[in-house]
């Protein structure tokens, strides 16, 4: 069983997180394989990137982390691959926003933040997302959610609302926390035997 680790904005293929799954996987259950590509590029570019893999990798389950849990939840719309989305955000044509206020340019050249990885994020990325603004899930059973109520950055609420609004009922909400979930390495027990769920389910499918 192949799992991609889809990383946040600002983040990176050595996440803490990337690796403390990588680190789990492999001294727990050698049978999965953890993938994490780098997603430091423009939101198209990260959607045929990981369509790809998907397509590649085949049976696959996505983590994604905030940002990259938009686009987590875009592929498994797209493909049904099953998603385990860690504090998604579902707005980022909106909470990015932040970055360009205070910038009168507003050429879709301009740009708003360099992450880490080098990607400039642009207001055309901002006009992407506003394009693929996900507006339902196609697959809820193949879904899990977990959200923090002190995340920093985002709204827990908007995410809880969206994910039950679509009929997903695997969703774990935790009481303080941070965006990051700085407690990771206590959450992979439960992220991994979702995951040996979803192959199992996967395989019935066959």
């Amino acid at each position: 069983m192949n799992i991609i680790y889809v990383h946040g904005l600002d983040s990176s293929s050595q996440s803490n997180k990337a690796l403390a799954l990588v680190d789990y996987v492999n001294k727990h259950e050698p049978s999965m394989t953890v993938h994490h590509p780098d997603l430091n590029m423009p939101p198209p570019q990260v959607r045929e990137k990981l369509l790809a893999l998907v397509n590649e990798l085949n049976p696959v389950v996505l983590v994604g982390s905030s940002l990259g849990g938009f686009f987590s939840t875009f592929i498994s719309n797209a493909t049904g691959t099953p998603a385990f989305l860690l504090n998604p955000s579902t707005e980022p044509h909106e909470t990015l926003t932040r970055f360009f206020e205070g910038k009168p340019e507003k050429s879709p050249e301009t740009v708003g933040m360099v992450t880490d990885g080098g990607w400039a994020l642009k207001r055309k990325d901002l006009t992407w997302f506003a394009q693929h603004e996900l507006t339902c899930v196609q697959y809820p059973k193949r879904l899990a959610v977990l959200l923090k109520t002190g995340d920093e950055l985002l709204n827990f609420q908007t995410a809880e609302t969206f994910y039950r609004e679509q009929g997903v009922t695997d969703i774990i909400v935790q009481n303080g926390g941070d965006h990051r979930i700085s407690d990771f390495e206590k959450q992979l027990p439960h992220l991994i035997s979702w995951v040996k769920k979803m192959r199992s389910e996967l395989a019935m499918s066959k």
